[in-house]
């Protein structure tokens, strides 16, 4: 008992998440496909792709629950056989889903949900020149999809209003790049940041445009020595005070040796001074590691670092979007490796065949900065099973009640994993609960998931998702799509 009295508080309080709430939808995964779109007001939407009774006929619909995950609205559309659903999103009072054509990909067709009324609207158009489509955010009503159009990323931007579209050319950049992009519902506008490389040295370009599209500002942000920036965000909420943080490299582009951050503040003519900082100062960047393997590591950086040189790092880095926090911004980005499953017929040593197989991510890191740019603090989420076919983000966050702490959280297969941040402590990795089947304490068992995911919805609050084949203690299994509340309260 006494030694309890000595561990630090991350170590003994960690609060378990609750699952109060649970929505079941009758969908196979063989046969349907749904968008979940969480909204501030915590309400939330789902677009829902549906082959019903194996008729071939593919049914659509708008489905918008309150806070108890009781419907609110419904809606049907009808969508031409030619048209494959892309992205779904929302901004209050509407919501959206967007669909392209599989037999000419220039071809696109939107429709919209009015939440207040149940009112929707469709609106199909023919670009003629666009050969693929990334993402999709809503500004004001208006319409931002990431596309690409001759080997160059651009802008489709969509006004549902008037029912036209057009190419923003004020974004327009050669492949391979990288692209970031925030829609600020507090200052109404959209900032893009864009990677431009000549192989060696890489540069970022920060574009801020109107909801209209127009082209507000342009800056470019430039490190010397020998550093190229790679990727970054810009900090949300705050039209006066903007800051820029993402990670750099010191050769190749592919790899990230630190996170750098600029205070943007001083406007597009300005040259902000940047900051720097190694992963190897990081204090928890490392405990992915055994920690002797770990000591090590440091102590070869700061030899170099002793002889004017830096021990090179080749870490691949997702960065998520930045979070207001603690009167500043949290910065949380996923460390990930392509995996590849090796096939070999005949000669093993001479001829294995080599298939792509997804993305792992090994650990994630939480970051805190003050609006200047100056890390305070930071703090390291050790994953584990942490797999999913393409680039996309695992782990979410949410702040805590107390205003100090953050909830992290992923699913993993039968469990939602989490990790309870307060800043600098050191706490565990391996907390986790079990996925609900129910709210009424009835004896069930997940027999298999599939396609899970969790989002950041609001407060304290996350949405788990995904299919479920549930086995209660008498009767029949049941398939299901399910929508479980997380709360962290």
């Amino acid at each position: 008992m006494l030694l309890l009295l000595w561990l630090p508080l991350g170590l003994c309080a960690q609060p378990a998440p609750t699952q109060p709430k649970r929505l079941e939808l009758k969908l196979e995964p063989s046969y349907s496909d749904v968008q979940v779109v969480p909204l501030p007001d915590s309400t939330v939407v789902l677009f829902v792709e549906n082959e019903a009774n194996g008729s071939f006929k593919l049914d659509y619909r708008f489905l918008h629950f309150n806070r108890d995950l009781q419907l609110a609205r419904e809606a049907k559309v009808e969508v031409p056989t030619e048209f494959n659903l892309q992205f779904a999103c929302a901004e209050a009072p509407y919501a959206y889903a967007l669909f392209q054509s599989g037999y000419i990909g220039a071809r696109f067709q939107v429709f919209r949900l009015d939440l207040r009324t149940g009112e929707t609207q469709g609106f199909a158009f023919d670009t003629k020149v666009v050969n693929d489509i990334y993402d999709l955010e809503v500004l004001n009503g208006k319409l931002f999809a990431t596309v690409q159009v001759a080997q160059h990323l651009t802008v489709m931007h969509v006004d549902m209003d008037g029912e036209e579209f057009r190419l923003l050319p004020s974004v327009y950049e050669p492949l391979p790049t990288q692209l970031t992009f925030l829609a600020d519902s507090a200052t109404e506008r959209v900032g893009y940041v864009l990677s431009q490389t000549n192989g060696r040295l890489s540069r970022l370009q920060v574009k801020q445009l109107s909801a209209r599209g127009q082209l507000l500002a342009s800056q470019f942000i430039q490190a010397e020595s020998g550093r190229g920036l790679v990727t970054a965000e810009l900090s949300p909420g705050d039209s006066i005070r903007r800051l820029l943080t993402g990670t750099y490299t010191l050769r190749d582009p592919r790899y990230s040796q630190g996170l750098f951050a600029t205070d943007l503040s001083g406007g597009p003519t300005a040259r902000p001074p940047l900051r720097f900082y190694d992963f190897t100062v990081l204090k928890h960047f490392f405990d992915f590691m055994k920690p002797r393997r770990a000591e090590r590591l440091r102590a070869r950086s700061a030899q170099r670092r002793a002889a004017g040189r830096d021990l090179r790092l080749r870490y691949r880095i997702l960065t998520h979007r930045m979070l207001p926090f603690d009167d500043g911004y949290v910065l949380m980005a996923e460390i990930y490796y392509p995996r590849y499953r090796y096939d070999s017929y005949g000669f093993v040593l001479f001829s294995p065949n080599r298939t792509f197989d997804g993305y792992r991510s090994s650990h994630a890191i939480v970051c805190g900065f003050d609006r200047n740019g100056t890390l305070l603090w930071d703090n390291t989420f050790v994953l584990k099973n942490a797999e999913r076919p393409t680039l996309t983000e695992t782990v979410r966050a949410r702040p805590l009640p107390d205003g100090r702490r953050l909830a992290l959280a992923y699913v993993d297969e039968e469990k939602i994993r989490y990790k309870i941040v307060d800043r600098t402590t050191p706490s565990p990795n391996d907390l986790h609960v079990p996925l609900a089947t129910n709210t009424q304490g009835l004896r069930e068992k997940s027999v298999s998931t599939n396609r899970t995911g969790i989002l950041p919805w609001y407060g304290s609050r996350f949405l788990a998702y995904g299919y479920q084949r549930v086995r209660p203690e008498h009767g029949s299994s049941r398939e299901v799509f399910f929508l479980n509340v997380v709360a962290f309260e």
